[in-house]
């Protein structure tokens, strides 16, 4: 399978509700379309995860929602600092986030108190699928509630890669050299700024 191949693929199972097994900027996610809620809710359940723990979303440095009207520009140049070697997750506030997302996101995506965690993937194969898609993608790592994180696609698990709809093959393409996650950066609705993971 090619690259091309592998997106449109990838695609297609989105659009279907699926939940997909894929590459990322950091480690090996696992992940769905951002606006469907059955979806998202599949996703809880194939990795065990309780509902308290949220699931972040990736977004292109555009934002446009094919079941909204908003054609967002988002100041993604504010969600991912040139200063920053790593790629950053942050997490934002409902008063944040909303604006930039606007009915993107499924209503059982947020986290109980409103917040979201939001990263802009420097992620060739990441931003195609959203592009193509015209939605965000909900990511969260390749593993079982409470087993460790997969650095890479070797390390997944096979029970989680038979509970998922499709397993993104691992092309050298899609590769990021990542073996860790993101850093976590919490930002409040005053602007203040709490590293929760460096």
């Amino acid at each position: 399978m090619n690259t091309e191949e592998a997106i449109q693929q990838t695609v297609e199972v989105l659009r279907r509700g699926g939940v997909i097994l894929y590459p990322t900027d950091t480690i090996w996610g696992i992940g769905c379309d951002a606006r469907n809620a059955d979806a998202v809710e599949r996703l809880y359940a194939i990795k065990e995860r309780d509902h308290t723990k949220s699931m972040l979303v990736l977004i292109r440095s555009e934002v446009r929602c094919r079941e909204s009207e908003a054609n967002l520009q988002p100041p993604t140049s504010d969600l991912r600092p040139p200063t920053s070697p790593r790629p950053t997750t942050y997490i934002l506030p409902r008063e944040r986030w909303k604006p930039l997302l606007g009915d993107c996101v499924a209503a059982n995506l947020p986290a109980a108190d409103g917040t979201l965690g939001i990263r802009v993937p420097d992620h060739s194969f990441c931003q195609e699928v959203m592009r193509r898609l015209g939605a965000p993608l909900v990511s969260t790592s390749a593993n079982l509630s409470g087993r460790p994180s997969p650095r890479t696609y070797n390390e997944i698990e096979e029970e989680l890669r038979r509970r998922v709809d499709y397993c993104v093959p691992p092309l050298p393409a899609f590769e990021s050299h990542e073996t860790r996650g993101s850093r976590i950066v919490k930002i409040d609705s005053d602007g203040r700024e709490t590293v929760i993971r460096p």
